[in-house]
């Protein structure tokens, strides 16, 4: 199983807002980075959820339930792709950017270095220090 880090702002599409619905589509990356890492993902991959610029912290994690498809929000462009997602559950404690700064570990994610990038890997030992700081386990 691979680990990520997905972005959304919270006024955009909110974690709440993705609990309520239960799945959704991560559609609307135009990067060809973050689509090769979308492309890069397997059924049951988890997915910390980040809210990006209000907020700044994982508050979420996510699974992948349906892998790289042609993203219907392209126009038609082939490059594109989407997943779909389903919430896992909360994080006891959200996990801000200043943590990931301050971590030994996680101030070498892509978060930390690449900020742009709406979807990102993880490395086992960066998941792990992310699932520890916010007290989730599931």
């Amino acid at each position: 199983m691979a680990h990520w880090l997905a972005k959304s702002e919270p006024h955009v599409y909110a974690w709440d807002t993705f609990v309520a619905e239960g799945r959704t589509f991560w559609n609307g990356v135009r990067n060809s980075e973050a689509r090769n890492n979308m492309r890069a993902m397997k059924l049951g991959d988890r997915v910390a959820w980040y809210h990006s610029n209000d907020g700044k912290e994982v508050v979420g994690m996510a699974e992948v339930v349906r892998e790289a498809y042609p993203d219907p929000t392209a126009e038609g462009d082939p490059r594109w792709v989407c997943v779909d997602l389903a919430p896992v559950g909360p994080f006891p404690k959200a996990v801000t950017l200043a943590q990931f700064k301050a971590d030994p570990i996680l101030c070498e994610t892509k978060l930390v270095k690449q900020g742009r990038l709406s979807v990102t890997p993880l490395s086992p030992e960066q998941f792990a220090r992310l699932c520890e700081l916010g007290g989730y386990g599931g």
